[in-house]
């Protein structure tokens, strides 16, 4: 009699179990990954690793590489070499992490070269090698890239006072945009890559927060006249982003002062009374702003923005003015002023690109590899990129789907909310300094 009712409850129990794994694999939750996928990765990890890291010269011996055989010397690599220990995988949400003790002689180099190798044996959709810490590296392998899901609208989540996020991170992480942290950032990418749609995510998720939102858009405000509801100025021409500019300049001016006075290196050492409002300045095309016609007053005014922006960047971080500069290409033959402009800006996001160059100006001085990751991105990969990251330097994240109508709407949900900056308002329209 107990025979049968184990056998049904079992049969209860495994058909719970695939409702549950099947609820779970549709709502994309970490949990499948950790109950189906993981275990088997980990597994194939620990079954691999010493035969992966032998044939990709992973392993170290103490034998010589040359050796006298009577007067001639031969050289080559010694026999059965010893594989560097390997830590037990530990899961994360999309993949798993494995810490590795190097052997006396290795670096890290030789496991990045291996990386193409580990996907292939591990089975995984890519590896990531670091070095953490001296005489160590960990090996992070992403299972399913998360970036090729278009996940749609997504439900609108209250982000930290200047910390929009914008997006998902290829380790499945939010992809956030810390302005406390990463004061100013520049987005390169061509037409139709995805850079307007993290503009307009950008400016979903300032919208609700006490800040104020100022743009530059010098094709008539085609771009980012859609935020106009909660733009506190927007500038459509090179003299009113001069004029704007200049009113920020100023006001860099004043906060130092009342910074000075109070004895605080940062406005937000000031008393929150006391605070002025922070500042996010949105820059479409920076090309617009330094490209002339040869003419003398061109050139005057391309220099101008150039002084400005440079003067912005490099004094806004600890005044609470931040910079956004986008545009389809960044380089050197826009003038000296964009490259002395782009070290000042710490967050780099590059999107499909059409020239090498352009991803060399965004990402060169970061990494080599980023690089080469960024001009693999296809013309199908709308809103994928390659983005600054505290993981290792950079990583590939997609920002979230945001329509032109959700824009028009948040903005003007929040239009209420749009500071007026009197140090700009005095200057709209006005004569240029």
């Amino acid at each position: 009699m107990n025979g049968p009712i184990l056998l049904a409850f079992a049969l209860a129990v495994v058909a719970w179990a695939v409702v549950l794994l099947r609820e779970l694999r549709e709502q994309r939750s970490p949990w499948y990954w950790y109950l189906t996928g993981y275990p088997v990765t980990a597994l194939r990890v620990l079954l691999t690793w010493r035969r992966v890291a032998q044939l990709n010269d992973l392993g170290v011996t103490r034998k010589p590489a040359r050796r006298l055989v009577g007067d001639v010397v031969v050289r080559g690599a010694p026999l059965r070499p010893a594989v560097p220990l390997v830590g037990f995988p530990r899961p994360l949400s999309n993949g798993l992490a494995v810490r590795v003790r190097l052997r006396p002689g290795q670096t890290p180099e030789a496991f990045v070269r291996a990386a193409d190798a580990l996907v292939h044996a591990w089975r995984v959709h890519s590896v990531r090698v670091i070095s953490p810490e001296r005489g160590f590296v960990l090996v992070t392998a992403v299972a399913i890239d998360p970036l090729t899901r278009d996940t749609g609208p997504v439900p609108e989540q209250e982000a930290r006072l200047l910390a929009p996020v914008v997006g998902v991170m290829e380790s499945g992480r939010e992809w956030v945009m810390d302005f406390r942290r990463v004061p100013h950032w520049l987005i390169v990418g061509a037409t139709r890559s995805g850079k307007s749609t993290l503009l307009a995510r950008l400016v979903v998720q300032l919208a609700p927060q006490p800040v104020a939102l100022v743009a530059v858009d010098c094709k008539g405000g085609m771009e980012l006249g859609l935020f106009g509801d909660r733009l506190s100025v927007l500038a459509t021409s090179r003299g009113e982003a001069i004029r704007m500019f200049s009113g920020l300049v100023a006001e860099l001016g004043e906060r130092m002062a009342a910074c000075r006075i109070a004895g605080a290196r940062s406005v937000w050492e000031l008393p929150a009374s006391r605070r002025p409002v922070p500042v996010v300045v949105l820059v479409d095309e920076l090309a617009e702003l330094y490209l002339t016609d040869g003419s003398r007053d061109a050139r005057a005014e391309a220099e101008q923005c150039s002084t400005y922006l440079l003067r912005l960047a490099q004094l806004g971080a600890a005044l609470g003015i931040h910079l956004v500069i986008a545009g389809q290409r960044v380089g050197s033959d826009l003038g000296p002023g964009v490259t002395a402009l782009r070290a000042q800006l710490g967050g780099r996001i590059c999107h499909r690109v059409h020239d090498p160059g352009t991803a060399e100006m965004v990402l060169g001085d970061l990494n080599k590899d980023a690089v080469l990751v960024a001009q693999s991105i296809g013309p199908a990969e709308q809103g994928v990129a390659v983005t600054t990251s505290e993981e290792g330097g950079w990583v590939r994240a997609r920002s979230h789907l945001t329509s032109p109508e959700t824009v028009r709407g948040e903005a003007s949900r929040y239009r209420e909310r749009t500071p007026v900056l009197s140090f700009l308002s005095d200057r709209e329209g006005g004569e240029e300094e």
